[in-house]
């Protein structure tokens, strides 16, 4: 199963500008419920390999980036395609609400 890696916020924009469709999980090392999300993310970057790129940000080492997204809690996944957010879920969900964000994008 792949693991999803943590970009920093200088990877950030090139990211959003080289791929099409990214998932974005706004995460934290001490934060329970992220590490709950963690392997649907995984599971996600395996299913739509080639077709969305999953990533993860530590919102504490990355406060920036938190800020000029607006995050105000985490878990919180965002969804990306050319550039533009077209959908955040935040907090816990099933692995399905993940999916179906990423098909109604594709």
């Amino acid at each position: 199963m792949t693991t999803v890696e943590y970009i920093q916020e200088t990877e950030f924009k090139s990211l959003l500008s080289d791929n099409e469709i990214v998932v974005l999980d706004c995460t934290a090392t001490w934060c329970g419920p992220c590490k709950m999300v963690s392997p649907l993310m995984d599971k996600l970057a395996d299913e739509y390999t080639g077709l969305a790129k999953v990533v993860k940000i530590d919102v504490g080492e990355n406060p920036n980036v938190a800020k000029q997204l607006g995050i105000r809690s985490i878990p919180a996944v965002m969804f990306f395609k050319n550039g533009d957010l077209l959908e955040t879920i935040v907090g816990i969900a099933p692995y399905e609400k993940f999916s179906a964000a990423v098909t109604n994008i594709l």
